[in-house]
């Protein structure tokens, strides 16, 4: 006779051992008490590490800046770039908001409004450009304060996926 094993059993444990895992990966051991691995770095872990956010990670600028070893004039610099391009983020989503406005308007009416839907089109088509312009941008300006070296790492990361622009 087979024993049957709910669903939610199999994720939970799932859950833990990636959990274990992570906590492995910062130097702990699977108990949790070894050294370096205080409070601080189990609410790390806890949150997700850097996973998630709007640049691929978590939190990019402390990701960036243990990857990459950075100097303190280079984090001070990264961040500044890091915030613009979160603003302009932002906006591409103030935009998307108000594309998706504009077509439901378009719909509402006795008739379908096209003009109202390609005002709609063309606000997301002018939002993605901007958006794309100000990741460019920043990539140049981090590429200029990069060195050789750091410039690989960085570009080895976004080849794998890890940092996402």
């Amino acid at each position: 006779m087979d024993p049957k094993v709910h669903p939610s059993l199999i994720e939970n444990f799932v859950n833990a051992r990636a959990f274990a895992v992570r906590l492995e990966s910062l130097g702990c051991g699977t108990s949790g008490d070894e050294a370096g691995c205080g409070p601080a770095a189990l609410a790390v872990e806890s949150e997700g590490g850097f996973g998630g956010g709007a640049f691929g990670v978590r939190r990019p600028l402390r990701f960036l800046t243990y990857k990459l070893g950075l100097s303190e004039a280079q984090v001070g610099e990264l961040a500044r770039v890091l915030d613009e391009l979160k603003i302009e983020r932002a906006q591409a989503a103030v935009d998307d908001r108000r594309t998706l406005a504009a077509l439901a308007d378009a719909l509402t009416g006795e008739s379908f409004d096209e003009a109202r839907a390609a005002d709609g089109a063309d606000l997301r088509r002018k939002g993605s450009e901007r958006l794309s312009d100000a990741v460019v941008k920043a990539l140049g300006r981090i590429h200029a304060l990069l060195s050789p070296e750091q410039r690989e790492r960085l570009a080895y990361l976004i080849r794998t996926g890890t940092l996402a622009f």
